[in-house]
């Protein structure tokens, strides 16, 4: 299964690290995400190189759909209840300044960026998207309520931010990559304060960004209990009709739609990563229904670290661990909370105080209901007796029927039905014969 985004796209490749080298900082991590920190920190002045396990932008970046908007559903009458007035204009703040830098960076690199607005829609609860509309006003960004969308079902309405935008991040990604050191096959093996190990050279650095999509230090941080991960799938439809705007259903576990060139990507069906969930084949029902004269040409997934408040976690790793920084979180909105975390993160980097630093510090409360969700979904999973189990930290896999993979509900790594290694935070993958005959 290709994205359409690798389809078009021609990523620069560079070679492995094979000797000690010194930097300002390093950034473990060559998404898009780890890409935007050491683009930033390098404008900054600093000497920073990046260290990635595998090919840049092979995980998560590529099975994005790319929307660069600042509506992460109907959040800022919930970030308001949980953080007040202040923290919650931080959080809009900067992603406001995210997407405006993006948006910059963009006139410069051909992309396909462009400007759409972005709606926000509620199936059937109107009293939502006045709670949103209000919020939105008392933060000092106002948006409109939109009625009538071309969608084909009825909605009872949907809060519309005019000026967001969608592109192409593979082509956005490889021209920032091509300005920066980068080492691929590069997997850190381990991480102290000044110094990183790799597998073939050892890294010196003040600051070390970990942007891995899902921490792997796990002894720090408790992000093991912090985070838990989504999977979501998406369907490229030729033949089906433009729209005009970007959609995404409120409650978060709808639909959502955009346009790019011929197609409609239609995406959906999201479930906690190890849990059961619809896939692809409630997208292609509902498109045979919907949409009967346009038919799939390309299907993906990806996978979303989930925060237990809704916000992601920016800032010091731990206060354990001095000089070393994470960024995870995102809650299925990577785009512009990379650069958001990239911004916060040059700033930390350097010393300088910045707004949104509070709302997004990694240290910031636990005490929330999702806690309690993930602390059990850990202690079943561990008293599973069934195999195989997740090198990450022992949980029992699940097998996944629609993309033939063995799947932890604990912490979401993923590995084929050979034992390779799909996603993290595990760092290797299964013995093959033990994954083979389980399934």
């Amino acid at each position: 299964m290709q994205s359409i985004w690798e389809k078009n796209a021609q990523l620069p490749t560079f070679e492995p690290l094979r000797r000690e080298i010194r930097a300002d900082a390093l950034v473990i991590g060559g998404g898009l995400t780890g890409l935007l920190c050491a683009h930033e920190l390098t404008q900054a002045g600093l000497r920073c190189v990046v260290a990635e396990a595998g090919h840049i932008c092979g995980g998560v970046t590529k099975n994005t759909t790319a929307k660069l908007t600042v509506q992460h559903g109907l959040v800022f009458h919930k970030l308001l209840r949980r953080f007040g007035t202040e923290r919650a204009r931080a959080y809009l703040d900067a992603n406001w300044a995210a997407l405006n830098r993006i948006r910059a960076l963009c006139q410069d690199i051909p992309c396909d960026f462009e400007e759409k607005p972005n709606y926000v829609y509620s199936l059937d609860d109107p009293r939502e998207l006045e709670r949103e509309l209000a919020a939105l006003d008392k933060l000092g960004r106002p948006a409109a309520l939109a009625k009538d969308l071309p969608l084909p079902f009825p909605v009872a309405g949907a809060v519309r931010f005019d000026r967001q935008a969608q592109f192409h991040p593979l082509k956005f990604a490889a021209t920032i990559a091509e300005k920066l050191p980068i080492f691929e096959h590069t997997r850190v093996l381990e991480v102290e304060p000044g110094r990183a190990v790799t597998e073939h050279g050892t890294i010196k650095a003040e600051h070390i960004v970990v942007a891995t999509h899902f921490p792997f230090l796990n002894k720090f941080g408790a992000y093991w209990l912090k985070l838990y991960q989504s999977r979501s799938y998406v369907l490229a439809l030729e033949g089906a009709p433009k729209l005009g705007g970007m959609y995404v259903d409120a409650s978060g576990k709808g639909l959502s739609f955009r346009n790019y060139d011929n197609m409609l990507l239609l995406g959906g069906g999201g479930h906690r990563t190890g849990k059961p969930g619809t896939g692809w084949t409630g997208l292609e029902d509902f498109a045979r229904r919907h949409y009967p004269g346009a038919h799939p040409s390309a299907r993906w997934s990806a996978q979303d670290c989930m925060s237990l408040d809704g916000a992601p976690y920016i800032g010091l790793y731990s206060p354990r661990l001095p000089g070393i920084y994470a960024v995870t979180g995102f809650n299925k909105w990577g785009m512009t909370s990379s650069m958001a975390a990239a911004t916060l993160t040059a700033a930390l980097v350097l010393g300088r105080d910045n707004p949104s630093q509070a709302v997004f510090s990694p240290s910031r409360s636990i005490l929330h209901p999702q806690l309690a969700v993930n602390a059990g979904e850990s202690m079943l999973n561990l008293l599973t007796p069934t195999r195989p189990r997740c090198p990450h930290m022992g949980c029992a896999l699940k097998y996944n029927p629609q993309e033939h993979s063995w799947d932890c509900p604990c912490h979401g790594s993923r590995f084929a039905a050979d034992g390779r290694l799909l996603d993290g935070p595990a760092t290797s993958g299964l013995i093959h014969d033990r994954a083979k005959r389980h399934k």
